[in-house]
């Protein structure tokens, strides 16, 4: 693991590889979703998965500190109306730490993005 990706880096940025070890999270997050009996048809009818990609990424650099801007859409407008269930959410949270282990990101620093991963569950599930 890099340098960058010890807990004693400035930002949650810095901790998970910066732009270049997000947008690997991110793939793998993708591919997870993909892979998943209880999410794949939602993300399977999205029909350009790069800009989907790019913009994940860009949240979860622009959410973690790191210098970028996020120009999509906010966590409740972008799931308004899907009707997402406490199940799914847990599911998809699952996919993530599965992405973030297979990348290599320390628990410690999983634990973080856990964190923040659940403080949208008002902004997802059932809005």
């Amino acid at each position: 693991m890099s340098e960058t990706t010890t807990s004693t880096a400035s930002t949650l940025y810095d901790r998970l590889g910066r732009r270049e070890g997000i947008a690997r999270i991110s793939h793998e997050l993708i591919k997870n979703h993909l892979a998943n009996p209880l999410v794949q048809t939602r993300f399977g009818q999205i029909k350009d998965m790069d800009q989907t990609e790019r913009n994940v990424i860009d949240f979860f650099c622009a959410g973690s500190g790191g210098p970028n801007n996020y120009a999509g859409k906010d966590m409740l407008n972008t799931h308004r109306g899907m009707n997402i269930s406490e199940q799914e959410f847990v599911s998809v949270i699952d996919d993530a730490i599965a992405a973030l282990t297979t990348c290599g990101v320390e628990p410690p620093v999983r634990n973080e993005v856990l964190g923040v991963l659940w403080s949208m569950k008002a902004e997802v599930v059932r809005v």
